[in-house]
Protein backbone atom coordinates (compact mmCIF):
# COMPACT_ATOMS: atom_id res chain seq x y z
CA UNK A 1 0.00 0.00 0.00
CA UNK A 2 2.72 2.49 -0.92
CA UNK A 3 1.41 5.94 -1.68
CA UNK A 4 1.61 9.70 -1.35
CA UNK A 5 -0.83 12.39 -0.32
CA UNK A 6 -0.88 15.62 -2.36
CA UNK A 7 -1.81 18.53 -0.11
CA UNK A 8 -1.25 22.25 0.38
CA UNK A 9 -1.49 25.00 3.00
CA UNK A 10 -4.89 26.05 1.61
CA UNK A 11 -7.29 25.69 -1.28
CA UNK A 12 -6.41 27.35 -4.56
CA UNK A 13 -2.70 26.48 -4.61
CA UNK A 14 -2.85 24.18 -7.65
CA UNK A 15 -2.90 20.77 -5.98
CA UNK A 16 -5.71 19.42 -8.19
CA UNK A 17 -3.84 20.14 -11.43
CA UNK A 18 -0.67 18.67 -9.90
CA UNK A 19 -2.69 15.62 -8.85
CA UNK A 20 -4.19 15.09 -12.30
CA UNK A 21 -0.85 15.60 -14.02
CA UNK A 22 0.85 13.08 -11.72
CA UNK A 23 -1.89 10.49 -12.17
CA UNK A 24 -1.62 10.67 -15.94
CA UNK A 25 2.20 10.88 -16.07
CA UNK A 26 2.70 7.88 -13.78
CA UNK A 27 0.04 5.90 -15.64
CA UNK A 28 1.74 6.72 -18.95
CA UNK A 29 4.93 5.28 -17.44
CA UNK A 30 3.15 1.95 -17.08
CA UNK A 31 2.37 2.11 -13.35
CA UNK A 32 -0.94 0.95 -11.93
CA UNK A 33 -1.99 4.09 -10.06
CA UNK A 34 -4.86 4.04 -7.55
CA UNK A 35 -6.32 7.49 -6.82
CA UNK A 36 -8.08 8.53 -3.62
CA UNK A 37 -9.65 11.72 -2.32
CA UNK A 38 -9.34 12.70 1.33
CA UNK A 39 -12.61 14.15 2.59
CA UNK A 40 -16.20 14.40 1.32
CA UNK A 41 -15.64 15.57 -2.25
CA UNK A 42 -17.79 13.98 -4.98
CA UNK A 43 -16.46 15.99 -7.97
CA UNK A 44 -12.69 15.37 -7.92
CA UNK A 45 -12.90 11.55 -8.04
CA UNK A 46 -14.46 11.70 -11.51
CA UNK A 47 -11.49 13.76 -12.73
CA UNK A 48 -9.11 11.26 -11.14
CA UNK A 49 -10.71 8.39 -13.03
CA UNK A 50 -10.28 10.16 -16.37
CA UNK A 51 -6.64 10.85 -15.51
CA UNK A 52 -5.57 7.28 -14.74
CA UNK A 53 -8.39 4.96 -15.76
CA UNK A 54 -9.16 3.66 -12.26
CA UNK A 55 -12.11 4.59 -10.06
CA UNK A 56 -11.15 7.00 -7.28
CA UNK A 57 -12.53 6.61 -3.76
CA UNK A 58 -13.01 8.92 -0.79
CA UNK A 59 -11.32 8.34 2.57
CA UNK A 60 -13.04 10.29 5.32
CA UNK A 61 -12.04 9.89 8.96
CA UNK A 62 -14.95 11.88 10.37
CA UNK A 63 -17.73 10.09 8.50
CA UNK A 64 -16.29 6.60 8.05
CA UNK A 65 -15.71 3.89 10.59
CA UNK A 66 -12.70 1.58 10.53
CA UNK A 67 -14.36 -1.25 8.59
CA UNK A 68 -15.49 0.95 5.73
CA UNK A 69 -12.21 2.87 5.63
CA UNK A 70 -10.14 -0.29 5.38
CA UNK A 71 -12.36 -1.82 2.72
CA UNK A 72 -12.06 1.32 0.61
CA UNK A 73 -8.31 1.63 1.10
CA UNK A 74 -7.94 -2.01 0.05
CA UNK A 75 -8.84 -0.92 -3.50
CA UNK A 76 -5.19 0.04 -3.79
CA UNK A 77 -3.77 -3.39 -2.97
CA UNK A 78 -3.08 -4.31 -6.59
CA UNK A 79 -1.69 -0.88 -7.50
CA UNK A 80 1.97 0.04 -7.87
CA UNK A 81 1.36 3.35 -6.14
CA UNK A 82 -1.57 5.13 -4.47
CA UNK A 83 -1.96 8.88 -4.91
CA UNK A 84 -4.44 10.71 -2.67
CA UNK A 85 -5.56 14.30 -3.05
CA UNK A 86 -6.18 16.30 0.10
CA UNK A 87 -9.01 18.73 0.80
CA UNK A 88 -8.53 22.38 1.75
CA UNK A 89 -5.37 22.85 3.84
CA UNK A 90 -3.38 19.90 5.16
CA UNK A 91 -4.59 20.18 8.76
CA UNK A 92 -8.08 21.54 8.13
CA UNK A 93 -10.90 19.51 9.65
CA UNK A 94 -13.69 20.02 12.17
CA UNK A 95 -13.50 20.73 15.89
CA UNK A 96 -15.35 17.65 17.15
CA UNK A 97 -14.07 14.11 16.64
CA UNK A 98 -16.04 11.83 14.34
CA UNK A 99 -15.86 8.08 13.69
CA UNK A 100 -12.04 8.02 13.53
CA UNK A 101 -10.90 11.61 13.66
CA UNK A 102 -11.54 15.20 12.65
CA UNK A 103 -11.57 14.74 8.89
CA UNK A 104 -8.24 16.35 7.98
CA UNK A 105 -5.96 15.31 5.14
CA UNK A 106 -3.10 14.96 7.64
CA UNK A 107 -5.09 12.23 9.41
CA UNK A 108 -5.47 10.37 6.12
CA UNK A 109 -1.72 10.54 5.55
CA UNK A 110 -1.00 9.30 9.07
CA UNK A 111 -3.56 6.49 8.93
CA UNK A 112 -2.18 5.17 5.63
CA UNK A 113 1.48 6.00 6.20
CA UNK A 114 1.52 8.04 2.99
CA UNK A 115 4.15 10.81 2.97
CA UNK A 116 2.82 14.30 2.26
CA UNK A 117 3.77 16.19 -0.89
CA UNK A 118 3.11 19.85 -0.06
CA UNK A 119 2.20 22.05 -3.04
CA UNK A 120 3.23 25.63 -2.26
CA UNK A 121 2.09 28.69 -4.16
CA UNK A 122 5.27 30.79 -3.87
CA UNK A 123 3.99 33.79 -5.84
CA UNK A 124 4.71 36.97 -3.90
CA UNK A 125 7.43 35.39 -1.76
CA UNK A 126 10.77 33.62 -2.06
CA UNK A 127 12.80 32.37 0.93
CA UNK A 128 9.78 33.08 3.16
CA UNK A 129 7.97 30.16 1.57
CA UNK A 130 10.33 27.89 3.49
CA UNK A 131 9.00 29.18 6.79
CA UNK A 132 5.49 28.17 5.74
CA UNK A 133 6.69 24.75 4.62
CA UNK A 134 8.73 24.23 7.77
CA UNK A 135 5.72 25.09 9.92
CA UNK A 136 3.64 22.48 8.11
CA UNK A 137 6.44 19.95 8.40
CA UNK A 138 6.84 20.55 12.15
CA UNK A 139 3.21 20.93 13.20
CA UNK A 140 2.81 17.14 13.56
CA UNK A 141 6.35 15.75 13.97
CA UNK A 142 5.29 12.16 13.27
CA UNK A 143 3.49 13.04 10.03
CA UNK A 144 5.32 11.37 7.09
CA UNK A 145 6.64 14.07 4.79
CA UNK A 146 8.04 13.63 1.27
CA UNK A 147 8.87 17.19 0.31
CA UNK A 148 7.53 20.26 -1.46
CA UNK A 149 6.54 21.28 -4.97
CA UNK A 150 7.07 24.98 -5.65
CA UNK A 151 4.20 26.25 -7.77
CA UNK A 152 3.72 29.50 -9.74
CA UNK A 153 7.40 30.40 -9.84
CA UNK A 154 7.93 33.63 -11.79
CA UNK A 155 11.55 33.38 -12.99
CA UNK A 156 14.85 31.49 -12.62
CA UNK A 157 15.91 34.01 -9.97
CA UNK A 158 12.66 33.45 -8.08
CA UNK A 159 13.26 29.69 -8.19
CA UNK A 160 16.84 30.06 -6.96
CA UNK A 161 15.79 32.15 -3.95
CA UNK A 162 12.90 29.81 -3.05
CA UNK A 163 15.19 26.80 -3.29
CA UNK A 164 17.73 28.49 -1.00
CA UNK A 165 15.05 28.83 1.65
CA UNK A 166 14.06 25.17 1.34
CA UNK A 167 17.70 24.06 1.56
CA UNK A 168 18.17 26.10 4.72
CA UNK A 169 15.04 24.51 6.21
CA UNK A 170 16.20 21.02 5.19
CA UNK A 171 13.14 20.36 3.01
CA UNK A 172 13.40 18.32 -0.22
CA UNK A 173 12.21 20.09 -3.37
CA UNK A 174 10.43 17.58 -5.61
CA UNK A 175 9.94 19.99 -8.47
CA UNK A 176 9.33 23.57 -9.54
CA UNK A 177 6.35 24.61 -11.68
CA UNK A 178 6.59 27.90 -13.58
CA UNK A 179 3.68 30.29 -13.47
CA UNK A 180 1.09 29.50 -16.17
CA UNK A 181 -2.14 31.43 -16.50
CA UNK A 182 -3.99 28.61 -18.26
CA UNK A 183 -3.17 25.92 -15.70
CA UNK A 184 -6.57 25.73 -14.05
CA UNK A 185 -9.89 23.95 -14.44
CA UNK A 186 -13.24 25.72 -14.95
CA UNK A 187 -15.24 26.26 -11.76
CA UNK A 188 -18.73 27.16 -10.61
CA UNK A 189 -20.32 27.67 -7.20
CA UNK A 190 -19.65 24.14 -5.86
CA UNK A 191 -16.04 24.15 -7.07
CA UNK A 192 -14.91 22.47 -10.28
CA UNK A 193 -17.39 21.82 -13.05
CA UNK A 194 -18.22 18.15 -13.41
CA UNK A 195 -15.84 15.98 -15.40
CA UNK A 196 -18.60 15.08 -17.88
CA UNK A 197 -19.08 18.80 -18.64
CA UNK A 198 -15.46 19.64 -19.44
CA UNK A 199 -15.23 20.26 -23.20
CA UNK A 200 -11.74 18.74 -23.61
CA UNK A 201 -10.84 17.11 -20.31
CA UNK A 202 -8.56 14.37 -21.64
CA UNK A 203 -6.50 16.87 -23.63
CA UNK A 204 -6.26 19.18 -20.61
CA UNK A 205 -5.02 16.35 -18.39
CA UNK A 206 -2.50 15.30 -21.04
CA UNK A 207 -1.22 18.88 -20.99
CA UNK A 208 -0.92 18.81 -17.18
CA UNK A 209 0.98 15.52 -17.43
CA UNK A 210 3.45 16.95 -19.91
CA UNK A 211 3.90 20.00 -17.69
CA UNK A 212 4.64 18.02 -14.50
CA UNK A 213 6.87 15.59 -16.39
CA UNK A 214 8.97 18.52 -17.58
CA UNK A 215 9.24 20.24 -14.22
CA UNK A 216 8.90 17.62 -11.47
CA UNK A 217 11.34 14.86 -10.51
CA UNK A 218 9.06 11.86 -11.04
CA UNK A 219 11.74 9.38 -9.92
CA UNK A 220 12.16 11.25 -6.64
CA UNK A 221 8.41 11.39 -6.16
CA UNK A 222 7.97 7.66 -6.81
CA UNK A 223 10.83 6.81 -4.45
CA UNK A 224 9.22 8.88 -1.67
CA UNK A 225 6.09 6.69 -1.63
CA UNK A 226 5.54 4.62 1.49
CA UNK A 227 2.66 3.20 3.49
CA UNK A 228 1.17 0.80 6.02
CA UNK A 229 -0.25 -2.64 5.40
CA UNK A 230 -3.98 -3.13 6.04
CA UNK A 231 -6.18 -6.12 6.87
CA UNK A 232 -7.32 -7.89 3.71
CA UNK A 233 -10.91 -7.10 2.71
CA UNK A 234 -12.59 -8.25 -0.47
CA UNK A 235 -15.80 -6.23 -0.38
CA UNK A 236 -17.15 -3.04 1.09
CA UNK A 237 -19.40 -3.54 4.14
CA UNK A 238 -22.56 -2.12 2.55
CA UNK A 239 -26.06 -3.49 2.55
CA UNK A 240 -27.73 -2.23 -0.62
CA UNK A 241 -31.06 -0.45 -0.12
CA UNK A 242 -32.65 -2.68 -2.79
CA UNK A 243 -31.76 -5.44 -5.21
CA UNK A 244 -32.49 -3.43 -8.36
CA UNK A 245 -31.84 0.30 -8.06
CA UNK A 246 -32.94 2.80 -10.70
CA UNK A 247 -30.31 5.54 -10.44
CA UNK A 248 -30.71 8.98 -12.00
CA UNK A 249 -27.47 9.73 -13.86
CA UNK A 250 -26.85 12.76 -16.06
CA UNK A 251 -25.50 16.32 -15.80
CA UNK A 252 -28.25 17.25 -13.31
CA UNK A 253 -27.80 14.18 -11.06
CA UNK A 254 -24.24 12.92 -10.74
CA UNK A 255 -23.06 13.43 -7.15
CA UNK A 256 -22.80 9.90 -5.81
CA UNK A 257 -19.80 8.77 -3.78
CA UNK A 258 -18.00 5.98 -5.69
CA UNK A 259 -17.82 3.73 -2.61
CA UNK A 260 -21.61 3.80 -2.31
CA UNK A 261 -22.12 2.46 -5.83
CA UNK A 262 -19.26 -0.02 -5.43
CA UNK A 263 -20.77 -1.23 -2.18
CA UNK A 264 -24.15 -1.78 -3.79
CA UNK A 265 -22.61 -3.77 -6.62
CA UNK A 266 -20.35 -5.74 -4.26
CA UNK A 267 -23.46 -6.85 -2.41
CA UNK A 268 -25.08 -8.07 -5.62
CA UNK A 269 -27.37 -5.13 -6.36
CA UNK A 270 -28.11 -4.16 -9.95
CA UNK A 271 -27.85 -0.46 -10.82
CA UNK A 272 -30.18 0.67 -13.62
CA UNK A 273 -29.27 4.19 -14.81
CA UNK A 274 -31.83 6.58 -16.26
CA UNK A 275 -31.66 10.23 -17.34
CA UNK A 276 -34.32 12.71 -16.21
CA UNK A 277 -32.79 15.32 -18.54
CA UNK A 278 -33.50 12.99 -21.46
CA UNK A 279 -37.05 12.61 -20.13
CA UNK A 280 -36.51 9.00 -19.05
CA UNK A 281 -38.52 7.38 -16.26
CA UNK A 282 -37.03 4.89 -13.78
CA UNK A 283 -37.05 1.27 -14.90
CA UNK A 284 -40.39 -0.32 -14.04
CA UNK A 285 -38.54 -3.49 -12.97
CA UNK A 286 -36.52 -1.65 -10.30
CA UNK A 287 -37.25 -1.96 -6.58
CA UNK A 288 -36.06 1.55 -5.70
CA UNK A 289 -35.53 4.87 -7.50
CA UNK A 290 -32.60 6.96 -6.22
CA UNK A 291 -31.96 10.55 -7.33
CA UNK A 292 -28.50 11.77 -6.25
CA UNK A 293 -27.38 15.36 -5.97
CA UNK A 294 -26.10 17.49 -8.79
CA UNK A 295 -27.14 20.71 -10.49
CA UNK A 296 -30.93 20.61 -11.00
CA UNK A 297 -30.99 24.42 -10.69
CA UNK A 298 -29.03 24.68 -13.94
CA UNK A 299 -31.52 22.43 -15.75
CA UNK A 300 -34.76 23.36 -13.98
CA UNK A 301 -36.58 24.28 -17.19
CA UNK A 302 -35.69 20.98 -18.83
CA UNK A 303 -36.78 19.03 -15.75
CA UNK A 304 -40.05 20.97 -15.56
CA UNK A 305 -40.83 19.97 -19.15
CA UNK A 306 -39.88 16.29 -18.69
CA UNK A 307 -43.39 14.83 -18.55
CA UNK A 308 -42.37 11.21 -19.17
CA UNK A 309 -39.86 11.38 -16.31
CA UNK A 310 -42.30 13.02 -13.93
CA UNK A 311 -45.28 10.77 -14.74
CA UNK A 312 -43.14 7.62 -14.59
CA UNK A 313 -41.63 8.65 -11.25
CA UNK A 314 -45.09 9.29 -9.81
CA UNK A 315 -46.34 5.87 -10.91
CA UNK A 316 -43.18 4.29 -9.49
CA UNK A 317 -43.74 6.00 -6.12
CA UNK A 318 -47.24 4.61 -5.76
CA UNK A 319 -45.86 1.25 -4.64
CA UNK A 320 -42.07 1.48 -4.39
CA UNK A 321 -39.63 3.72 -2.54
CA UNK A 322 -38.08 6.83 -4.07
CA UNK A 323 -35.24 8.75 -2.40
CA UNK A 324 -33.43 11.95 -3.32
CA UNK A 325 -30.24 13.54 -2.02
CA UNK A 326 -29.76 17.32 -2.14
CA UNK A 327 -30.44 18.14 -5.80
CA UNK A 328 -32.41 14.93 -6.10
CA UNK A 329 -34.45 15.95 -3.04
CA UNK A 330 -35.19 19.32 -4.65
CA UNK A 331 -36.33 17.60 -7.83
CA UNK A 332 -38.79 15.49 -5.82
CA UNK A 333 -40.36 18.63 -4.36
CA UNK A 334 -43.18 20.86 -5.52
CA UNK A 335 -41.06 23.57 -7.10
CA UNK A 336 -37.56 24.97 -7.57
CA UNK A 337 -36.99 28.72 -7.91
CA UNK A 338 -33.87 29.48 -9.93
CA UNK A 339 -31.38 32.34 -9.51
CA UNK A 340 -33.47 34.66 -11.69
CA UNK A 341 -36.57 34.12 -9.55
CA UNK A 342 -38.37 31.88 -12.05
CA UNK A 343 -40.44 29.13 -10.42
CA UNK A 344 -40.13 25.70 -12.07
CA UNK A 345 -42.50 22.80 -11.47
CA UNK A 346 -40.79 19.70 -10.06
CA UNK A 347 -42.08 16.14 -9.50
CA UNK A 348 -44.49 17.12 -6.70
CA UNK A 349 -43.94 13.93 -4.71
CA UNK A 350 -42.97 16.05 -1.69
CA UNK A 351 -44.12 19.52 -0.70
CA UNK A 352 -40.59 20.95 -0.70
CA UNK A 353 -40.05 24.32 -2.38
CA UNK A 354 -36.46 25.55 -2.67
CA UNK A 355 -34.96 28.76 -4.03
CA UNK A 356 -31.64 29.95 -5.45
CA UNK A 357 -32.87 33.54 -5.85
CA UNK A 358 -31.12 34.55 -2.65
CA UNK A 359 -28.24 32.13 -2.30
CA UNK A 360 -27.45 30.83 1.17
CA UNK A 361 -24.34 28.73 1.73
CA UNK A 362 -24.79 25.38 3.50
CA UNK A 363 -21.60 23.42 4.09
CA UNK A 364 -20.48 20.81 6.55
CA UNK A 365 -20.65 17.31 7.95
CA UNK A 366 -24.00 15.99 9.12
CA UNK A 367 -25.03 13.29 11.59
CA UNK A 368 -28.63 12.18 11.10
CA UNK A 369 -30.68 9.93 13.37
CA UNK A 370 -33.62 8.63 11.35
CA UNK A 371 -37.14 9.33 12.63
CA UNK A 372 -38.63 7.37 9.74
CA UNK A 373 -37.29 4.48 7.73
CA UNK A 374 -35.10 5.15 4.72
CA UNK A 375 -34.40 2.57 1.98
CA UNK A 376 -31.78 0.30 3.50
CA UNK A 377 -31.95 1.86 6.99
CA UNK A 378 -34.41 1.53 9.86
CA UNK A 379 -35.78 4.10 12.31
CA UNK A 380 -33.09 5.10 14.81
CA UNK A 381 -30.16 4.41 12.49
CA UNK A 382 -27.38 7.00 12.72
CA UNK A 383 -26.08 8.12 9.34
CA UNK A 384 -23.12 10.32 8.53
CA UNK A 385 -22.90 12.54 5.50
CA UNK A 386 -22.01 15.93 4.13
CA UNK A 387 -24.08 18.90 2.97
CA UNK A 388 -22.96 21.40 0.33
CA UNK A 389 -25.43 23.64 -1.51
CA UNK A 390 -26.66 27.21 -1.93
CA UNK A 391 -30.42 26.73 -1.93
CA UNK A 392 -32.87 28.01 0.67
CA UNK A 393 -35.94 26.17 1.93
CA UNK A 394 -39.13 28.13 1.20
CA UNK A 395 -41.57 25.37 2.17
CA UNK A 396 -40.98 21.94 3.74
CA UNK A 397 -44.44 20.81 4.92
CA UNK A 398 -43.93 17.04 5.08
CA UNK A 399 -42.86 15.03 8.13
CA UNK A 400 -39.21 15.32 9.15
CA UNK A 401 -37.10 12.37 8.09
CA UNK A 402 -34.37 12.73 10.71
CA UNK A 403 -32.90 14.72 13.54
CA UNK A 404 -29.86 16.25 11.85
CA UNK A 405 -26.87 17.86 13.56
CA UNK A 406 -23.65 19.36 12.30
CA UNK A 407 -20.17 18.15 13.28
CA UNK A 408 -20.33 20.09 16.57
CA UNK A 409 -23.69 18.57 17.53
CA UNK A 410 -25.79 21.65 16.73
CA UNK A 411 -29.23 20.97 15.28
CA UNK A 412 -29.74 22.11 11.68
CA UNK A 413 -33.12 22.84 10.05
CA UNK A 414 -32.39 20.69 6.97
CA UNK A 415 -34.06 17.61 8.45
CA UNK A 416 -35.09 16.04 5.18
CA UNK A 417 -38.70 14.91 4.81
CA UNK A 418 -40.89 12.02 3.76
CA UNK A 419 -44.37 11.30 2.45
CA UNK A 420 -45.66 7.85 1.61
CA UNK A 421 -42.92 5.94 -0.20
CA UNK A 422 -40.91 9.09 -0.96
CA UNK A 423 -38.06 10.58 1.09
CA UNK A 424 -35.27 13.08 0.68
CA UNK A 425 -32.31 14.63 2.49
CA UNK A 426 -30.07 17.63 1.92
CA UNK A 427 -27.00 15.71 3.06
CA UNK A 428 -25.16 13.27 0.82
CA UNK A 429 -24.86 9.91 2.55
CA UNK A 430 -21.30 8.75 3.26
CA UNK A 431 -21.85 5.89 5.70
CA UNK A 432 -23.93 4.40 8.45
CA UNK A 433 -22.29 4.96 11.81
CA UNK A 434 -20.28 1.97 12.98
CA UNK A 435 -20.45 0.84 16.64
CA UNK A 436 -17.84 2.46 18.88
Amino acid sequence: MKGLLISAPSSGTGKTTVMLGLLRALSDDGLRVQPFKSGPDYIDPAFHKVACGRASFNLDGWAMGTDLWQSIAARGRDADICIAEGSMGLFDGVATRGQQGFGSSAETAQAMGWPVVLVLDVSGQAQSAAATALGFRSYLPDLPFAGVILNRVASPRHERLARLGMERAGLPVLGVLPRRGDLSLPERHLGLIQAVEHPALDAAIADYAAFVREHLDLDLIRDAANGHDLPHREKMPHRPPAQRIALAQDAAFSFTYPHILEGWRDAGAEVLPFSPLNDEAPDINADLAWLPGGYPELHAGTLAAAETFRDGLRRFAEARPVHGECGGYMALGEALIDASGTRHRMAGLLGLVTSYEKRKFHLGYRRAVLQASLPGFSIGAALRGHEFHYSSIIEQPDAALAEVRDADGTLVPETGSWRGHVSGTFFHLVAQEEPA
